[in-house]
């Protein structure tokens, strides 16, 4: 990868830096010696949000792993721990899918 000074880089115009980066050429931009700014292609952009996002997903599926006690709460234990019933559900839900309540 090529390094530049942001000055060095507007001479050379941002033409020039797009045309590099699309054959696959990163740039990277300093000011005073230090990286500041890359321009890479479009392509690569994508490829490292997507690499971001399975990241994040696997780090999400460790973290579950890594935690999991093994204990499972069903859906009436959960209701009975916030003091609901399956019937007061029920009615809540049937009052919420009447149109004549919206």
């Amino acid at each position: 990868m090529a390094t530049m000074s942001i000055t060095d880089a507007s001479r050379a115009g941002i033409s020039a830096l797009v045309t590099a980066a699309e054959e696959g050429k990163d740039t990277s931009l300093s000011r005073h010696g230090k990286v500041v700014a890359e321009i890479v292609s479009a392509r690569e952009i994508a490829q490292l949000r997507r690499d971001r996002e399975n990241l994040r997903d696997a780090a999400l599926v460790m973290a579950r792993f890594a935690t999991d006690s093994g204990v499972r709460t069903d859906l009436d234990q959960a209701m009975e721990f916030f003091n609901l019933n399956r019937a007061e559900l029920e009615a809540e839900n049937a009052r919420e899918a009447d149109p004549e309540n919206s």
